[in-house]
């Protein structure tokens, strides 16, 4: 395949992507604490992130243990297997809600968008990277390493102290009044955001781009229903709190 296709088919799959972000205006996923019925065939909310995740894992190993990757390229799979291993193997054993379920139709939906979206940077990272020793000179490392350790960070503080907002056993929600959680209903997809976007940066791609396009049309009505949720359901939720900025949105 020539850059040129590749590039094509990233561009075809960012439109589809903010195409999502339009309909999910309109639908809301209905897994946690959005869940309903009628969405058919339902798993365990644990098993369903691992098979969710998987996929984003699997593809970039496949990718780095098949290629001779540049230093450079190298470190951007490790810096996405990172997260992708905690996403699978860690975080899906932590969270408290193991007896709830999720829709099979969301889980497969999500295993499609995680597999296109690591096969195309993994591809990329193959076939197409062009990175040398001085990219770690260049101004987007440096941005995007910051943006990347500082969005993890936030990620990583943010479940962790939600999934301790509840006691072994306990299923139900409670507020969150600690860390950003103080200014904002969503940190932990704050901190996903920012992280990805930081990835976006330092990798300087289509196929990088058309994930961060990817995670905002996903996390960005998700913490729009989360913020409305909260304050549907708490009748004291923090009147100036926002939704994903703190003061702004």
């Amino acid at each position: 395949m020539k850059l040129d296709t590749f590039n094509i088919i990233c561009i075809v799959w960012s439109i589809v992507g903010i195409s999502s972000f339009v309909l999910l205006q309109f639908v809301r996923a209905p897994y946690g604490r959005h869940i309903k019925k009628g969405w058919g065939p339902e798993i365990p909310n644990n098993l369903g992130w691992v098979f969710m995740e998987l996929p984003s894992f699997l593809i970039i190993l496949y990718f780095t243990l098949i290629s001779s990757q540049s230093n450079y390229a190298y470190m951007l799979s490790i810096l996405w297997l990172i997260h992708y291993f905690n996403r699978t193997f860690i975080f899906p054993f932590r969270i408290r809600t193991k007896k709830k379920k999720i829709p099979l139709a969301i889980v497969l939906s999500a295993i499609f968008f995680n597999t296109v979206n690591a096969s195309l940077n993994g591809y990329y990272l193959s076939v197409f990277e062009q990175y040398n020793s001085e990219s770690f000179l260049y101004w987007n490392f440096y941005l995007g390493i910051i943006l990347f350790v500082a969005g993890f960070l936030i990620n990583q503080i943010s479940d962790n102290y939600l999934i301790n907002l509840r006691k072994p056993g306990e299923t139900g929600y409670k507020i969150p009044k600690k860390f950003l959680f103080k200014y904002i209903s969503c940190p932990n997809h704050l901190g996903e955001l920012t992280q990805w976007a930081g990835f976006a940066i330092m990798a300087w791609n289509l196929p990088a781009l058309s994930f961060f396009i990817w995670t905002a049309a996903n996390l960005l009505p998700r913490a729009a229903g989360h913020h409305k949720w909260y304050k549907k359901h708490f009748s004291n939720y923090p009147e100036k709190r926002k939704a994903l900025i703190p003061k702004l949105w």
